[in-house]
């Protein structure tokens, strides 16, 4: 029986030659927006209920930007999508969002029914300093998905120079989240600055050791950024349904629980990369099990030479609690991405919301800096009460999971100081 062991963590070397990120990229610090017409990409893409806009998150987090460039005398010019629309369609319009916008800044935020054409010009031109202007969806128009030239340059028009504050679009090559940032002067607004902060300080040049979390129910949609992590971090706790793909690789039985064993090959590559790079991997010891998937199903804890065959783990057990709780005390800095277990059941959220309150804990105390990020971390976080409590919790999903992989985001590039 294989039985995976926990080491101290022993950080790697910082990077040398790392900069601070506010040298690394443009930001709001290098120019002077009063009296500029300033195109602003935002992430307006908010849950709507009946018409109203139902979460105020995302605005809330653009908000500061908007004033800041409002307060300097800057002409604020929202771009944003809304949706995934075919063309026009009114459903997706950014008229109400822009309406519950202006009551998270306490400003008066007008609106244009297009992006682009004499209904944007006009708006435009009416603009006084430290007026706020939205713009309709960019995305009823196909040629912002496609980085089309001609549209981009009909965006250009608008501006004297443009802001990037959507992190979350910025694995994007569009036109309002890339496209613009070569025709225009480019800088990042304070959420995007905040976000790329925040990760220089998870990834980039962190204060070590670095462990990450990585939970989830399939290593398939997670494997370039295992494979990118090993590399970057002195330990790594895989956990969720990934962790059973690694255990069965490993020869221990996970019963009828969810696991794909056909990648057993790609799990044993990875530990072998992890190896080679003295990266230790965090496997649960121990599991707590059930009969059904449900909530409040039985369950009981077993160790891995004793998972039923057919039972299904649904959750770490509390011997891999306290490993993981001992992994975290041994970290300076934690990177976070997907649950433990079955987080949305109870009581098979007891391993993540135990993790996450602890990592919560070190941080209040300072003795970590804690980053997080993915829609169901963020959920599973929210749901411990502890997301306040983080250093930083990203909401950008996708991107922040393409930033963890290693690879280049093109809202993110055009912003570099050449």
């Amino acid at each position: 029986m294989w039985v995976p062991v926990l080491q101290r963590i022993a950080p790697r070397c910082a990077a040398p030659g790392t900069r601070e990120m506010t040298n690394k990229f443009r930001t709001l610090d290098d120019v002077d927006v009063k009296g500029k017409r300033v195109l602003l990409r935002v992430d307006l893409n908010v849950p709507m209920d009946n018409g109203r806009v139902s979460d105020t998150t995302r605005l809330e987090r653009v908000a500061p930007t908007i004033t800041e460039i409002s307060d300097k005398g800057g002409k604020v010019i929202l771009l944003a999508h809304f949706g995934r629309p075919k063309g026009r369609d009114a459903k997706d319009s950014l008229k109400p969002v822009a309406e519950a916008l202006s009551k998270v800044v306490k400003k008066p935020v007008a609106f244009a029914d297009d992006c682009i054409g004499e209904p944007a010009a006009k708006a435009v031109a009416g603009l006084n300093d430290g007026d706020i202007l939205c713009l309709e969806n960019t995305r009823f128009h196909k040629e912002e998905e496609k980085n089309d030239p001609a549209f981009v340059a009909e965006l250009a028009k608008l501006g004297d120079i443009w802001v990037n504050d959507a992190f979350s679009a910025a694995h994007r090559a569009h036109a309002t989240t890339e496209g613009l940032g070569h025709k225009l002067p480019a800088y990042a607004g304070r959420t995007m600055q905040a976000e790329l902060d925040a990760l220089e300080k998870a990834l980039g040049s962190p204060t070590k050791p670095v462990i990450a979390i990585i939970g989830g129910a399939k290593v398939s949609t997670k494997i370039d950024l295992l494979e990118n992590l090993v590399s970057k971090v002195d330990a790594l706790v895989i956990g969720g349904g990934m962790a059973n793909t690694f255990l069965h690789a490993q020869g221990v039985g996970v019963g009828k629980s969810l696991a794909e064993k056909d990648l057993a090959p790609t799990a044993l590559r990875i530990m072998e990369k992890a190896e080679a790079a003295n990266c230790a991997i965090i496997l649960p010891v121990d599991a707590t099990v059930a009969y059904h998937f449900a909530a409040n199903a039985p369950s009981h804890a077993y160790g891995l030479d004793a998972i039923p065959a057919d039972g299904m783990i649904l959750d770490v057990g509390p011997q891999s609690i306290a490993r993981v709780h001992a992994a975290i005390d041994d970290a300076a800095t934690l990177v976070w991405n997907g649950p433990l277990g079955a987080f949305e059941m109870q009581p098979f959220d007891r391993g993540t919301v135990a993790a996450a309150r602890h990592a919560a804990e070190r941080t209040k105390a300072r003795k970590l800096i804690s980053i997080a990020g993915g829609g169901d971390t963020v959920a599973a976080l929210n749901q411990a009460h502890v997301a306040g409590d983080f250093t930083y919790v990203s909401t950008a999903g996708g991107a922040f999971l393409e930033w963890m992989e290693g690879k280049p985001l093109p809202g993110v590039e055009v912003l570099r100081v050449k």
